[in-house]
Order: structure tokens, then C-alpha cells, then sequence
């Protein structure tokens, strides 16, 4: 019995085992549960990542039930019984496998009733018990709960097996040795559900990994192209009032027009790669160019010999395009202020103009700019009282004591 010591059925579909199945139910059957006499296809059975083809290995030990009969040469009346209990039995073990929501225990029951009713007149009947209670501990959710049935069935057999006056060996083989079976198979079918949580638990997270991954990139692509279009437009309505007036300026304009455009190309393949920062001091100077192209007055007042861990550079440097991207768009401003700072182990920036500001309620950029932030453990706060002030702050002692940590 050494295949039916080492694994059962696992095959059975988990949600509705819990449905439907155990002497502790997780949760009401529903009517959602499906036809009970639905079956799963050939290849959802054999290709199970849990048993396979092994079902069909395990009920080759049905054959220890016609050892007694074919000794005995038994009349052809008690022939037909035995043959009419395996068709019983091989209906309600490959029911445990075939079905969609199997009724494990319902399923157990009908087996042990078989070793009721044929221990009389077959001493082979113990294989019935046998496979009840090796098949058990894989249709109740708890190792108690698997005990506690395991005991039931004991008990039948033993009081089954006195009625009847087996001999020692034969009471043996249907009392204690399902017992001994059924012991064996309570660590696995425990094994199984752990399996069975942890895979649940690796596709939740891998969904999660994926929503994140297209929130990432629904951000960036937001950033790269919405401060990129803003700067082409700005600059094709500049040359276009200059194409006349001032030719040789137009045709400059239109020349920086197609260096953004191959460099916008550049930062949507970086941004899908997830490295795409250039620098927090290459996003100042062209911030402060394209202020400049709107017709604004820039003031950038930037420590720009501060260094600043990846991760940190990388979200300013993202913040910086965004905050510049809304100025030029929304904010009517004649002038802008830039200032970065680094005070009591924070990095402080600030972007303030002079116009019309924002509405109360936050676009998709400020939005992803905000979650970037407090990823970090940083703050974002938003002033509209005359023109609008944007104040980001991030923490940068954990971060620079991990990387000293990590040299060290």
C-alpha cells in the first residue's frame, strides 16, 4: 500500500472541498457549487499537477478484494456480489477525481459501507475501509478533523469485524492497519494544502507584481509624454509665430522640436525598462529651458552638489517634470521659483509661481507623483493661496546609512 502511504487525493478541487466537503466546513455551500454529477474533462484529471495518472496506479490494490473469492471458489451468486461492490467502490473512488465538486465525504461513507456490508462474506471487505481512510485525511480541511474520522472508522470496522468473529489478522487488516494508512496520509494531505495556499499566494502576489508594473509604467508614461508634448507644443506655436518674422530662430525652434521628439522616443523605452532618470541636475536645466521657452521668469536656486541616493534622485527628478509640465500647462504664471535644499537629513524641493493655480482636486500626475513620494516615506503638500506652492520632502538618513551599511 505504499503508493496510497505517500500521496491521495489531491486532485480535488480546494474551493469546492471547502464548499461542500469536511467535518469543519470553511463556508456555506452555495448554489453556485454547480451540478454535483458534473465532470472534469480526461485531460484536467491526468494532467493534475497533483496526482496525474497516479489514481489509476492506486486502485490496482481493489484486487486484494477478490483474493477471497478466487481461494475460496465461491458460488457464482457471491461472484456477482463482489463484482457489483468493486462497480460500487470504483464509481465512488474515481467520483473523488472525475467530479468538479465531489462530496468527499459522502464518498468515504458509501466506502466504508461496502466493508460493512461484504465483511461477511468476503474477508477481503478491509480494502473498502482501507481506502476510505487513506483518502480521508484529503476530504476534511483539519488534521483533527481527519483524526476524529479515522477513529469512526475504527470503530465500525472493529464493531463490524466482532460481529462477524474475524480471526485476529483479518481484524487487524480492518481495524488498526486503515488507522496506520490513514496516519501516514494526514501529513501529506496537510503538505498538499500548504502546496495549495502557497501557489494561491504566489498568483496573488504575481497579479499584484503586474498591477503594480502597468501602475509604474501608466506613471511614467504619463510624466514622459505629458511634459514632452507640453514642450513640442509650446515650441511648434513659438516657430510658427516666427517662421515669418524671424526665420533662422523658427528653424532652430523646429530643430529642438525634433532633438525632443527622439529624445521623448528614448525616455518612453527607458521608462518601460524602469531606468530612465538622468540626472536630478539634467532635469533642473531643462526644466528652467522650458520655463524659459513659455516666456517665464525662472529662479533656480539648487544644491546641486548634494548627493542623493538613486531611488530619491530618480522621484525629484520625476516630480521636477511634473511640477514644470503643470506650470507651463495650467498655472499662467509670469514667473517660477525652483529651489532644492537638504536640511536635518531631509531633501526639501519646492516649486512655486505666481499664477492662476491648481484645482482642489489632484490629476493623474499629482497623483503618481504623490504615491512615488510617500513609497519613500516622504511628504507632498500643495498651497493654492496665491499662485500654487509645491513642497516635496524626503528622508534620506535610512537610506544613506543602508548604503553605508552595504559598503561596509
Amino acid at each position: 500500500m505504499q503508493p496510497l502511504l505517500s500521496s491521495g487525493v489531491a486532485g480535488i478541487d480546494w474551493e469546492c472541498k471547502n464548499r461542500t466537503m469536511g467535518l469543519i466546513t470553511v463556508g456555506r455551500e452555495s448554489d453556485t457549487a454547480g451540478p454535483f454529477f458534473k465532470l472534469k474533462s480526461w485531460n484536467a484529471v491526468v494532467k493534475d499537477s497533483d496526482h496525474g495518472w497516479s489514481p489509476f496506479l492506486w486502485v490496482v490494490y481493489l484486487g486484494f478484494f477478490f483474493i477471497h473469492p478466487i481461494a475460496a471458489h465461491v458460488s457464482l451468486k457471491i461472484w456477482l456480489l463482489d463484482l457489483l461492490g468493486a462497480f460500487v467502490f470504483l464509481l465512488l473512488y474515481f467520483g473523488l477525481f472525475f467530479l468538479e465538486c465531489p462530496r468527499g465525504l459522502v464518498h468515504i461513507a458509501g466506502m466504508v459501507l461496502l466493508g460493512v456490508l461484504f465483511q461477511p462474506i468476503n474477508s477481503g471487505a478491509c480494502t473498502f475501509y482501507i481506502f476510505a481512510a487513506a483518502m480521508l485525511p484529503f476530504c476534511v480541511n483539519t488534521q483533527t478533523a481527519a483524526a476524529i474520522g479515522l477513529a469512526v472508522i475504527g470503530v465500525i470496522a472493529a464493531i463490524r469485524g466482532l460481529q462477524v468473529r474475524l480471526d485476529s489478522w483479518s481484524l487487524f487488516f480492518s481495524t488498526l492497519f486503515p488507522i496506520f494508512i490513514g496516519a501516514g496520509n494526514t501529513f501529506f494531505a496537510e503538505r498538499n494544502r500548504m502546496n495549495h495556499k502557497l501557489r494561491k499566494a504566489n498568483e496573488e502576489i504575481e497579479h499584484l507584481a503586474k498591477v503594480a508594473e502597468r501602475e509604474r509604467i501608466a506613471r511614467d508614461l504619463h510624466d514622459v509624454l505629458g511634459h514632452t508634448l507640453s514642450v513640442i507644443t509650446l515650441k511648434s506655436e513659438l516657430a510658427s509665430k516666427l517662421i515669418e518674422r524671424d526665420p533662422e530662430r523658427a528653424g532652430k525652434e523646429i530643430r529642438e522640436v525634433e532633438q525632443i521628439s527622439r529624445q521623448a522616443l528614448s525616455d518612453v523605452r527607458s521608462a518601460i525598462r524602469g531606468y530612465r532618470c538622468n540626472g536630478l541636475v539634467a532635469e533642473l536645466a531643462q526644466a528652467k529651458s522650458t520655463l524659459e521657452t513659455a516666456g517665464l521668469t525662472v529662479q533656480c536656486d539648487a544644491a546641486t552638489s548634494m548627493t542623493l541616493p538613486a531611488m530619491q534622485e530618480s522621484v525629484l527628478s520625476l516630480a521636477v517634470r511634473e511640477g514644470v509640465t503643470n506650470v507651463v500647462r495650467h498655472a499662467r504664471a509670469r514667473s517660477c521659483r525652483l529651489r532644492l535644499e537638504q536640511q536635518n537629513g531631509s531633501c526639501r524641493l519646492e516649486i512655486q509661481d505666481d499664477g492662476q493655480g491648481f484645482s482642489t482636486v489632484e490629476g493623474n500626475g499629482l497623483r503618481g507623483m504623490r504615491e512615488r513620494v510617500e513609497m519613500l516615506g516622504g511628504t507632498l503638500e500643495r498651497n493654492n493661496r496665491s499662485g500654487t506652492l509645491l513642497i516635496i520632502t524626503l528622508p534620506l538618513r535610512e537610506f544613506v546609512a543602508k548604503e553605508e551599511g552595504q559598503q561596509a
